[in-house]
Order: structure tokens, then sequence, then C-alpha cells
């Protein structure tokens, strides 16, 4: 029996889910969902004016981003959020990202430098609160952080720990969005500064240390 080759998606339903799942995204990341809150598809697709099947491509695409939920014979929902979510996160990213650093330390070309030197100016520059976003972090210095932290580990030239990366670091940035607030008595720009400079001076040793550490603050901060 011939096998029947997959019919393709047309490209107007693929734009449409693209669309539907980055503002799905966003809005979950800006809070407007609460952590548990069902995500209903029928809703979804009503108020959005799109067929369900779009809707649901694009909140199956965020379920693989840790985004949301698959709940059995019960939809979809925003994560639940829990200390023990938050530290087995967290342990995740203890474990896989000095390792990781280590590597891009040790294989990582002048390419690799020029990248982590500018993406640590663009951290240093980008105000970490603006007035009138409240006492979250401001969406400029989230995408910053998230460049800053993903340039050091890409000297690595390994496809599949940085897809890891890009997931745990998905998840993280969901629970700090919902639990960070103002630490004044956190230098995180020196911590970034110091991680900077070990990479740099090419002492992974030191890098690892310095990012494990960093990972270990934010950790206790948010317990």
């Amino acid at each position: 029996m011939t096998a029947t080759a997959p019919t393709p998606v047309p490209a107007g339903k693929r734009m449409l889910s693209e669309q539907v799942h980055a503002q799905l995204r966003a809005a979950i990341m800006r809070g407007e969902h609460s952590p548990g809150d069902a995500l209903k598809p029928q809703e979804l697709a009503r108020e959005r004016g799109v067929s369900l099947a779009v809707v649901r491509e694009a909140l199956v695409r965020l379920v693989g981003e840790g985004l949301a939920d698959r709940l059995p014979n019960r939809g979809f929902a925003v994560p639940a959020h829990s200390d023990r979510r938050w530290q087995e996160i967290a342990e995740a990213r203890r474990t896989v990202e000095p390792v990781v650093l280590r590597l891009s330390v040790e294989r990582g070309d002048l390419e690799w430098e020029a990248r982590v030197r500018a993406a640590h100016h663009r951290l240093a520059r980008t105000p970490a609160f603006v007035p009138g976003e409240g006492e979250h972090y401001s969406d400029a210095w989230a995408e910053a952080h998230r460049v800053f932290h993903r340039a050091l580990l890409e000297g690595c030239g390994n496809p599949v720990l940085l897809e890891t990366f890009d997931r745990m670091w998905t998840a993280s940035e969901l629970a700090r969005r919902w639990s960070s607030r103002r630490a004044p008595g956190r230098d995180g720009a020196g911590e970034h500064r110091l991680l900077e400079r070990a990479a740099l001076a090419r002492d992974a040793d030191t890098a690892a240390e310095v990012l494990a550490r960093h990972l270990a603050r934010t950790a206790a901060a948010l317990a």
C-alpha cells in the first residue's frame, strides 16, 4: 500500500496560526491570563475571529514552549505557578547552563566574543524598570536579558543544547514575570558584568561558577 503524503497546511491558515500564537504568547507573558487560568479554544477563536483549528494549532505550540498545559479531557490552561515548579526549572538551569557555558568559552570564536560584548552593552544600557510599567522588569530589559544569556552560550556550537536553553528560559521567564519585584539588595548588573568578563577572559571555570551562583540567587529570590 502506498503511503499517503501529508496534506500541506494552506499558507493563509499557517499565517493566521502564527499571528494567534504570537498574540496568546504575549498575553500570557504580560500576565493577562493568570496562573492556572483555562485557555478555552472556543472563546479564543470567537474573540479573535478565527477558526477553532487555528486556535488549537497555536495552543499546541504554546504547550511545546512551556507556556500552556494540555489537561486530559479539560483542554488547555496557563501553567499553575508554584514554588516546586519554579525550583524544578531553576535546578534544571543550574545543572545545564554552566556546562554549556564552559563549552561556549572553550569553543567560541571572535564573532562569539563580539556578540557577547554587544549583548552585555545593550543589557547594561537598558533600564530594568520603566515608569508606568509597574514593579516588574520592563519588556525591553527582559529581552536584552534573554539575548545576553543566550549569547553567552551560543559559542558551544550545539543547536540541541541551545534549543534546550530556549525552552528552559521561556519557562523560567514566565515564572519570573509573575514573581519578580524590585530587589534593592542585589547587584544584578554587577553579576552580569562578572559573567561577561569571565567569558571573554576565556576562564571557563570561573564563568561556570559565576553563572551557577547567579542562577542560584535568582532561584532563592523567587522561592
